[in-house]
């Protein structure tokens, strides 16, 4: 069953279930995405992905500053959607827009509502070191996360899973999920369900200073940190007074053996040591236990796998948690 449907979302998890709109074709009429952003150190003005994706199937796109304008509000109802469809669009919708489609308005949530309801689910669940999340797809309302669930989907997190790498594999199951669910929604098939309020959890925007790797915490808490944060802000810590990025790590599987060795060549290793730097990786002492740097960028250098640089760091070394 086509129906004319606007399309809101900006990154690539977006992008990914628009172009499978697309392949199914389904009608989608307009993409409303974010404003295009300055991106790395030289500040270029770049397009999020959804928009990418929008003009390269000759979708139009419309990139308002704000929502709560009688602009958009006339533009939505001039252009009369069947359905409104949000992946990761990263503002909630106001409810007089969420009034203009007869179909309402599907979300593609990266999370298994009611857990997560936010901005960053899949960073909040590698944080937390959940071993499952997944996909739903609700019915929006003007809360946040807070409607009816049409169908959900679990996914498992690999221990060694990045942010990048889950959202890439999540994109897919809500491009297949979404498929699946929409023609038996639009034919009244689905008996949506209200969401439980008191399981509900928050997965607030990520800020800047969560990036600061405090290595007092366990090496499974800041391994889960760094795998979280790698697109955005990053890990970091700082290696005499310069800052120290961190890209990816692992967990040794002899942890208790690598610190002991250390402690009966030197002393016991304060949290934040090098215990070992080799190519292998660079062995940094934790509060409990100890974490393998893998891949990491130091100050005013490009990012290298340990492999190029781990030897160079000398075993005794501390990081601190401050410049």
């Amino acid at each position: 069953m086509r129906k004319r449907i606007v399309f809101l979302g900006t990154p690539e998890f977006a992008a990914a279930v628009l172009e499978r709109l697309c392949q199914e074709q389904q009608d989608v009429i307009a993409c409303v995405t974010q404003p295009d952003k300055p991106v790395g150190r030289h500040m270029t003005l770049t397009p999020p992905a959804a928009k990418v994706m929008a003009l390269s199937k000759g979708i139009p796109v419309f990139q308002p500053s704000s929502l709560r304008t009688e602009e958009f509000l006339a533009q939505m109802k001039e252009w009369s959607p069947d359905l409104i469809i949000t992946a990761a669009y990263g503002r909630i919708l106001p409810a007089d827009v969420l009034a203009v489609p007869a179909y309402g308005c599907l979300n593609v949530h990266a999370s298994l509502l009611p857990k997560y309801r936010g901005a960053a689910p899949v960073q909040w669940a590698i944080l937390n070191g959940d071993k499952v999340t997944g996909i739903t797809i609700m019915k929006m309302d003007a809360g946040m996360d807070t409607g009816d669930i049409l169908t959900r989907r679990e996914c498992p997190i690999d221990p060694d899973e990045t942010t990048i790498e889950l959202m890439v594999r999540l994109s897919g199951i809500g491009a297949d999920l979404l498929t699946e669910t929409l023609n038996p929604y639009l034919n009244n098939e689905i008996a949506s369900i209200p969401q439980d309020g008191k399981l509900a959890t928050l997965s607030p925007p990520i800020q800047k200073g969560q990036g600061l790797i405090d290595w007092s915490q366990s090496s499974v808490k800041i391994h889960n940190q760094i795998r979280a944060l790698i697109g955005w802000p990053g890990a970091y810590s700082y290696l005499d007074g310069a800052r120290f990025k961190i890209y990816t790590s692992r967990l040794p599987e002899n942890p208790d053996e690598l610190l002991a060795d250390y402690e009966n060549n030197y002393e016991k290793p304060l949290p934040g040591t090098i215990i070992r730097g080799e190519k292998s990786g660079i062995y940094v002492a934790c509060g409990t236990g100890c974490i393998v740097l893998t891949s990491v960028q130091p100050q005013s250098c490009r990012r290298m796998h340990a492999n190029e640089c781990g030897h160079n760091y000398r075993t005794g070394t501390r990081f601190d948690g401050e410049k």
